[in-house]
């Protein structure tokens, strides 16, 4: 079924029509929301977009498994650990997480970090998965 996700951010607040802003990480982040925008509930077979926003002082789960990820910087700037290594990431990068490797994202600056991310829509669920 097709699907239409109308944007109604303000500049400040990120957000879209029918999409509910949850807390992200049960305890193993700080900070951290997602909006589920593409995925089961709109039946996608292939894959899953979420647009995640990490609060200042906040991170996302520390985690690997199986599936790639691909992200888009949308706003803001912070870090991303890929395995051992921290790298600095800001609007309109993009970043490619491949399966097992250790990843989080960091917000260690004074404004809101916020990314799509795109996962396969058949990964397997984990404590930490989001559609």
């Amino acid at each position: 079924m097709a699907v239409i996700k109308r944007y109604t951010g303000d500049g400040e607040a990120h957000s879209w029509e029918g999409v509910e802003v949850q807390r992200y990480g049960d305890g193993a982040s700080l900070g951290a929301s997602v909006q589920r925008l593409i995925g089961r509930q709109e039946e996608a077979p292939t894959f899953a977009l979420r647009y995640f926003e990490i609060q200042p002082g906040g991170y996302s789960v520390l985690e690997s498994h199986a599936y790639e990820h691909g992200v888009v910087i949308f706003r803001g700037s912070g870090t991303v650990l890929l395995g051992d290594e921290e790298h600095p990431v800001r609007t309109g990068d993009v970043v490619y997480i491949p399966g097992w490797e250790r990843h989080q994202f960091r917000n260690p600056g004074p404004d809101v970090l916020g990314f799509l991310c795109i996962v396969p829509a058949n990964r397997p669920r984990s404590a930490h998965s989001v559609d």
